[in-house]
């Protein structure tokens, strides 16, 4: 033990960069999993949906009639606080909220469950991983 702190006394940068670079993985695995928290894949919301689970797309709306899930309801993210009330009937139902590449919806799917939405789950990969796996996509 005392040869390690001699160590650390002779190569202070070196023990902060070994410091810093632990700091940085472990906020990197933490926001990592918090990001996948409640994520489902493409499979799994479909089963999901033809169990009567609500689905919102948070993008804008020049990208729902460009292509969403079929029977989604459009929502932007940023008039998520304001569309509360109209989704007050589905919280106890299942809810599924995505974007483009699930970034957005994972922070959206935090609020819901603040605002006691018990059961919301973020499409992992967002609708880029819907259309990868070639599920259907409605134009408007």
């Amino acid at each position: 033990m005392q040869r390690l702190l001699e160590y650390l006394a002779h190569h202070q940068s070196l023990a902060l960069f070994a410091v810093a670079a632990a700091i940085a993985v472990l906020v990197y695995e933490l926001r990592e999993r918090t990001r996948s928290a409640g994520a489902i894949g493409a499979q799994d919301a479909v089963r999901l949906m033809n169990q009567g689970a609500a689905v919102l797309d948070l993008r804008s709306a020049e990208d729902y009639a460009a292509g969403h899930i079929r029977g989604a309801r459009s929502i932007p993210a940023g008039q998520l606080s304001e569309g509360l009330d109209a989704l007050k009937r589905y919280k106890d139902k299942p809810v599924i909220v995505y974007c483009e590449q699930g970034v957005t919806a994972a922070a959206a799917m935090r609020t819901l469950a603040q605002q006691g939405f018990g059961q919301v789950a973020n499409l992992r990969g967002g609708l880029r991983a819907w259309r990868a796996e070639q599920l259907p996509v409605a134009r408007d």
